[in-house]
């Protein structure tokens, strides 16, 4: 099942994707809560009942007349790792971690699947970074690797933005992490069912019709279910939590010289079994200041 937030006519609601058009949840199963947060922590019988309107439905809205929103507008965490592709590690010339490198990305920076990436006014040196995500379905603590599949709500697209020479500036890197819009996700969650195993998942970065990255989430260094192990060893996580987790070799960084992020180039991020994230980016428009 594909669980999208879309805006139609001015509200924003949830609904299933079902090929070319989305089930708009809000009409099909009433009772279901309107926000996807909300509708995740409703747990395993809301999924059921969803499943269901999906497929009964016969009152669908085509995908290309609404506005897909990030899944989960306001993550309650969004988390993400460093790292964590071997190559990804030789092209940076660092040390191939023996622990998960996690860092925090403001859940502010989230943006839609297909909303503009803003090249900061601080900075030229933006990258892409395309990511397989996972979003945590349940309240939990202390979950072994091999039950960690039970806590998982499904899978997204993340690109993972970073500005890197902010990033460089403090060794938490929240910094060079966290600007805004620099957190595209998307398109829709997708359920395990339809995922199946997700370290076997293709992926490619494209920028401009180039690409630029190629890998597949079977070479992740440490994979899913054994960040869920380590994150929920330290902390709670929280229904709606997103965890980014790690991209692979091909980063403008890495490049001699760099190929930075520039005003009007677009960036595609493709996960088989997921679908795409497509990304402009623009100037850091004026409007966004507050004084």
């Amino acid at each position: 099942m594909k669980l999208a937030t879309f805006t139609q006519g001015g509200a924003t609601r949830i609904g299933v994707v079902v090929d070319d058009s989305i089930v708009d949840l809000a009409t099909a199963a009433p009772e279901l809560p309107r926000d996807m947060t909300a509708f995740i922590v409703a747990g395993a019988r809301a999924a059921e009942r969803a499943m269901d309107a999906g497929k009964s439905s016969t009152n669908r809205i085509a995908l290309k007349s609404v506005r897909l929103e990030a899944p989960i507008a306001r993550p309650p965490e969004f988390l993400a790792i460093g790292l964590n592709y071997a190559d990804h590690v030789e092209e940076t010339k660092m040390k191939r971690p023996e622990f998960p490198m996690f860092f925090n990305k403001q859940s502010s920076c989230v943006t839609g699947p297909y909303d503009p990436i803003h090249l900061p006014r601080v900075s030229s040196a933006l990258d892409y970074e395309g990511e397989l995500g996972f979003v945590i379905g349940r309240r939990c603590r202390h979950v072994p690797r091999d039950r960690a599949h039970e806590v998982i709500a499904g899978y997204v697209i993340v690109n993972d933005v970073s500005v890197r020479d902010w990033q460089r500036r403090a060794p938490t890197m929240t910094l060079g992490k966290s600007f805004d819009t620099h957190g595209p996700v998307g398109p829709w969650i997708v359920t395990p069912d339809e995922i199946g195993d997700p370290h076997q998942l293709d992926l490619r970065t494209f920028v401009n019709g180039e690409q630029r990255q190629h890998s597949n989430t079977r070479n992740l260094i440490f994979d899913c279910f054994a960040q869920v192990e380590t994150l929920s060893t330290v902390f709670t996580l929280l229904p709606g939590t997103i965890v980014s987790t790690g991209t692979p070799g091909g980063v403008a960084a890495a490049m001699n010289p760099p190929k930075w992020l520039r005003a009007g180039d677009v960036v595609r991020i493709e996960i088989e079994k997921i679908g795409k994230l497509e990304n402009k980016v623009i100037e850091e428009p004026a409007g966004t200041d507050l004084i």
